[in-house]
């Protein structure tokens, strides 16, 4: 898709109508090549999942008719805590609009929402190596990053025991 010009980008929260395109563009996006170790998968489930729980912060931006990008978070309340949490789960925007803004307005308007629920920080993961990304969220605001370490254990092949030289 070319990049929007003359027409108006808007922000909106995310219809039952939306699921498809949003679901779409994140499959365009979210793929292994993206990130090799995503240790969450992007799928319906997920979608219909955020957008049954936290509708208000389910929003896509769009131009004309088409739905150009997408931003979907929640909140969390921790037990004994005085403190609201955010956490933004997927942001995407199509490949070649990038350039103008969309996955900004979009955070800024999650940042906007979620301030009105009472968070009081937002959490947000990417894979260590997608700089684009880091970047984007550095230029956001955030700081204090963090790696983390993910293992995975395959159960559908037997184990190999030490001195097993049973392929």
């Amino acid at each position: 898709m070319p990049e929007p010009v003359g027409e108006k980008l808007r922000i909106r929260e995310m219809t039952i109508d939306d699921l498809s395109q949003v679901f779409h563009i994140g499959e365009e996006i979210f793929t292994s090549e993206y990130s090799p170790s995503l240790y969450r998968t992007w799928d319906e489930y997920e979608i219909t999942t955020l957008f049954n729980s936290d509708s208000e912060l389910c929003l896509v931006a769009e131009v004309g008719e088409a739905i150009v990008g997408f931003a979907l978070g929640t909140t969390v309340e921790k037990h004994h805590s005085a403190w609201k949490y955010g956490y933004l789960v997927w942001l995407g925007v199509r490949k070649g609009v990038q350039k103008v803004k969309v996955g900004e307005r979009l955070f800024r308007e999650i940042r906007r929402r979620m301030q009105e629920q009472g968070v009081r920080i937002i959490i947000i993961d990417t894979d260590a190596e997608n700089a684009a990304a880091i970047r984007f969220f550095e230029k956001m605001g955030f700081g204090n990053v963090q790696q983390h370490v993910y293992m995975t254990l395959n159960l559908g092949r037997r184990a190999k025991k030490p001195g097993d030289k049973r392929p």
